[in-house]
């Protein structure tokens, strides 16, 4: 007898920010996948058409850092079951990146980084509140980083970002919890995950694989993480399948935060 499985997200509106590539792109994919129909985001408008192409979703630009393209996005797409607030930047994109360490960071620096990872997530979550109450329910996944659990000297104004990220999650939860409503809110860490933003640190040059294997020396599973493993979190948190789970994070990371890996004797 052949079993048939519906998929987790079948019926379900979901809208990705940041998802022109990278983790973004892979979260659509994964949602696609399971059968939601995906609302595409993001200020890059030529990524962001091709993964809503390859996945038959709608694109739409989004800055999420501009109240006023919130406010449109509500008008246009009133209701949603699924959010996920993805887009972030480190704040080392582009040639002549400025310092982000705690004594030479410029206060411009910092407000740029906090404008898309923070203002970005807390009018993402605004605008999820208000498009899930009709219906009492939802979902709304932020994407912190393992960057918002630890000290990051160097990346002061990202680590801030998202530890902020990570708290008002909860803040969140609470909220819609004491308003009697079913919309969940939780948060994934994730630590060194492959994506573009990798690259010009790798190289494509014959050392690449010691570069790599260098820059995850520290994790104890000794790589790095995979887009799709993910985006495998998002869909569970996305779907019915957690129900009481809210104001919860989830790290990912190749056991990095567990502590030091036991050497054998």
């Amino acid at each position: 007898m052949k079993v048939t499985t519906k998929p987790r997200l079948a019926g379900k509106t979901c809208l990705v920010t940041g998802a022109a590539r990278g983790i973004g792109a892979g979260i659509a994919r994964a949602f696609a996948r399971e059968g939601a129909t995906v609302l595409v985001t993001d200020i890059e408008v030529e990524g962001g058409e091709a993964v809503a192409r390859e996945i038959g979703g709608r694109f739409r630009r989004l800055d999420v850092a501009a109240e006023d393209d919130w406010a449109a996005l509500a008008e246009a797409q009133p209701e949603i079951d699924v959010v996920v607030n993805n887009a972030g930047i480190t704040g080392f994109e582009g040639d002549a990146p400025p310092p982000h360490d705690p004594e030479h960071a410029t206060l411009e620096a910092w407000r740029a980084v906090h404008a898309v990872n923070l203002d970005g997530t807390f009018l993402g979550c605004r605008y999820a509140i208000g498009a899930m109450r009709a219906k009492g329910a939802g979902s709304i996944v932020n994407i912190s980083s393992r960057s918002g659990l630890v000290g990051i000297p160097a990346a002061s104004a990202y680590a801030a970002s998202k530890a902020a990220v990570r708290n008002h999650t909860k803040s969140v939860a609470l909220y819609c919890a004491g308003q009697g409503l079913d919309i969940r809110c939780n948060s994934i860490h994730p630590a060194a995950v492959m994506t573009p933003m990798w690259e010009p640190m790798l190289g494509t040059g014959p050392d690449r694989a010691s570069r790599e294997a260098a820059l995850v020396a520290d994790t104890p599973m000794k790589r790095f993480g995979r887009v799709e493993e993910v985006a495998a979190l998002a869909v569970m948190l996305a779907s019915d399948e957690v129900a009481y789970m809210t104001g919860a994070e989830l790290t990912i990371d190749g056991g990095l935060l567990a502590g030091s890996a036991a050497a054998p004797g």
